[in-house]
């Protein structure tokens, strides 16, 4: 691909190369690749499941072990509202109650959680506030009937002239009320980490965020902290940062060149949430707990939250140990028992199976020094997300990866086959250890698989265009790391998608 110089300077401005645009215009030219999956990842297939006592004894150790650790929780939470309020925006835009009832409208869409919205929109945490802002900008609002009334109270929650909500990034949005205190996403992962992630009475976390969000979140934990503080008996540490710039990537148009804006320079989009491993690659901790900024429960459900975090974190210290001791005998003058140690190990309690069935020390050894992480695996109840496989790479080594659906061959019926006998899915519930034997970090890029990378169709200005996203976070950008999954119980995993998810019982705080 030729650049003109204004192409050249404004991806210098990037921060990229030509070099670089033009591997990811190869890669448009390429298509997407689909993963080579061999088996579900199943319960003593690749997901081990933690007895009773084993849990306790691995809450017990992480609990021992922790004051001499560096621990860290990361947050995405740079995801807008948007999508959590699609609903209620194609209500607004939709619904005029002069001529037709609420009722008559619920019925015709049949969208269940926007019916679920409206029969119990009282117990939402930012009712009140909805309602209040609602008649400050009606001064007839209580001769309205209640149907014209439910329609001001959803332009007040989403529009800037109200609540604003969704306009807001995911993260401040609005999702307990405790008597007369509002809490929002950020402030609950603030609780939720106090009661796993301090050591030595400081709790870090790190959120990624927009770049035009950070000082509303600065502002917020300012609101808050002290709050904060007194309940959990702990101090916070927290840092942001964004999606570096030099991770957007090129769109290309149905010729695969290079997209044009309407003033005729190139467009950049940021790369998706596997950007993020850029971010993840400036934390050093030794225990680094991964969640969504959605995924979060009320004060009284946090019980199995936190003590599954414990029991990841725990055998995360176990295996981390083990691959310790084995990596520094590799390094010396390793014996063959210790040579078949290390073999047996990776097979049984990584799944990193041998190729050859006779691998040298050396050989052995960097399959070992790699990032580790244990990833909880919740009971696929059809909630959406990628899943646990086991997949063979390009060299013919088959390990275990988290995949999303658009990296699975929807034409193979093999494959196809295979997802459907699947038996778990990803609620992103990570425990990651990114320091080496010597307590340096990993280079986190030297162990993405580019491969993994995702086309996507998009429209600009009322155009076209196909997007490139960055290998996932959790799949892709992660898939060289050493990985171990572990089942979680459901009661773990309590995202909210919609608005209407805040109506669930593990988002409705306990009158007592």
């Amino acid at each position: 691909m030729n650049f003109n110089e204004s192409d050249i300077l404004q991806i210098q401005e990037k921060g990229l190369s030509t070099e670089e645009v033009n591997r990811q215009i190869e890669i448009f030219k390429r298509g997407n690749i689909k993963v080579d999956i061999q088996e579900a990842a199943t319960i003593g297939n690749g997901i081990s499941a933690i007895s009773d006592e084993a849990r306790t004894e691995y809450i017990r150790d992480f609990e021992h072990k922790k004051e001499g650790l560096d621990l860290l929780k990361f947050v995405p939470a740079s995801g807008a509202a948007t999508r959590m309020f699609k609903a209620l925006h194609n209500f607004v835009a939709e619904f005029d109650p002069k001529e037709k009832e609420l009722r008559e409208y619920l019925d015709q869409k049949g969208d269940s959680s926007l019916q679920l919205f409206f029969t119990h929109i009282e117990k939402l945490p930012f009712y009140k506030d909805a309602v209040a802002a609602a008649k400050e900008d009606n001064s007839d609002f209580d001769e309205l009937s209640n149907d014209e009334q439910k329609k001001l109270i959803a332009e007040n929650v989403l529009y800037a002239k109200g609540l604003g909500l969704s306009d807001l990034p995911k993260g401040l949005v609005p999702f307990h009320k405790y008597d007369n205190v509002v809490v929002t996403a950020f402030e609950e992962h603030l609780y939720e980490a106090a009661k796993y992630a301090e050591s030595k009475g400081v709790v870090k976390s790190h959120f990624t965020v927009g770049q035009s969000d950070k000082e509303k979140f600065e502002a917020e934990f300012d609101k808050v902290q002290s709050r904060v503080e007194e309940k959990t008996g702990s101090k916070f540490e927290i840092t942001y940062s964004y999606q570096d710039p030099k991770t957007d990537t090129i769109a290309v148009d149905d010729e695969n060149a290079p997209f044009r804006t309407e003033e005729g320079g190139m467009f950049f989009r940021p790369g998706g949430h596997g950007a993020l491993i850029d971010n993840l690659n400036q934390q050093d901790a030794d225990l680094i707990f991964v969640k969504n900024i959605d995924n979060v429960v009320t004060w009284s459900n946090l019980g199995d939250v936190v003590d599954y975090k414990k029991m990841l974190a725990g055998k995360l210290l176990e295996l981390k140990a083990k691959a310790f001791g084995l990596i520094e005998k590799l390094q010396s003058s390793p014996s063959n028992e210790d040579v078949k140690e290390a073999s047996t190990f990776l097979a049984e309690e990584l799944f990193v199976k041998s190729l050859t069935g006779s691998e040298s020390a050396s050989e052995l050894l960097e399959k070992l020094d790699r990032p580790l992480r244990i990833c909880g695996m919740v009971k696929n109840e059809g909630e959406p997300g990628g899943g646990p496989f086991l997949v063979k790479d390009e060299e013919g080594e088959v390990s275990l990866q988290i995949i999303e659906g658009a990296q699975i061959d929807d034409d193979n019926p093999e494959q196809v086959k295979i997802v459907k006998e699947s038996t778990h899915f990803n609620p992103v519930d990570i425990v990651c250890s990114v320091r080496k034997v010597d307590g340096t970090t990993y280079d986190l890029d030297k162990y993405v698989d580019p491969n993994m990378s995702f086309i996507a169709n998009k429209t600009k200005d009322g155009k076209p265009l196909k997007a490139l996203e960055r290998p996932g976070l959790w799949n892709g950008a992660m898939a060289k790391w050493n990985t171990v999954f572990v089942e979680v119980p459901v009661t773990t995993f309590n995202p909210v998608k919609t608005v209407a998810d805040l109506l669930k019982e593990s988002h409705q705080p306990l009158n007592d």
